[in-house]
């Protein structure tokens, strides 16, 4: 297993990073909570990591805290919940709200996020309850709130993480355009669209 990674960030497309440890070039995934908080290309970074192994692939989910990889962890053990539709939970929305929806029976606040049906939503308030229990709210991760640089086309590439997470790209497209104004980094635009969702 691989549990931690620490190398040069070469190239980073929400969700998926490309990180150089002395000339290997990993593959990593990552949710938009660490992908908000990454150094600039060129820089180093060093991601706590979860390594899913399938007949047909190999793939590594990078995350910013020990805290965050541990819930997705605890996400992927419940049943109809992959690494993908886990690491879309935790770009939809704080760790420290999931939990709060969870402990708050707030299936409403779940079924907006991308693949989470009805259902689905259910069966994660009562699995992850008795393993949220002690966890308040406040234990769990926040959204970074750290400056980004601001990327050449913000709009298009806060679409494409959208669009990674499981949106339609109209839908995606929709959400951007609504929060979109002049200046906005496309850390900023993702951020808002899915607060915009959260709230609607």
């Amino acid at each position: 297993m691989i549990g931690r990674i620490s190398g040069i960030l070469l190239e980073r497309q929400a969700p998926d990073l490309l990180i150089d440890v002395q000339g290997v070039g990993y593959e990593v995934q990552v949710s938009l909570t660490t992908f908000f908080d990454l150094p600039a290309p060129g820089e180093a970074v060093v991601l706590h990591t979860h390594l899913v192994v399938r007949e047909d692939a190999q793939q590594l989910y990078g995350f910013g805290e020990q805290r965050e990889r541990e819930m997705f962890r605890h996400l992927i053990k419940v049943s109809g919940v992959g690494p993908k539709l886990a690491l879309a939970i935790l770009s939809g929305m704080t760790a420290a709200d999931f939990v709060r929806s969870v402990q708050d029976d707030d299936v409403s606040a779940l079924v907006r996020l991308p693949g989470v049906g009805k259902k689905t939503a259910e069966r994660l308030i009562v699995d992850m309850r008795d393993r949220l229990k002690d966890v308040a709210p406040g234990d769990a991760p926040a959204s970074p709130t750290s400056a980004q640089p601001e990327l050449t086309d913000a709009l298009q590439e806060a679409e494409s993480a959208l669009v990674s997470l499981g949106y339609k790209p109209q839908e995606a497209a929709r959400m951007v355009n609504a929060v979109a104004d002049e200046g906005q980094s496309s850390q900023e635009l993702i951020r808002l669209a899915l607060k915009s969702v959260v709230k609607s």
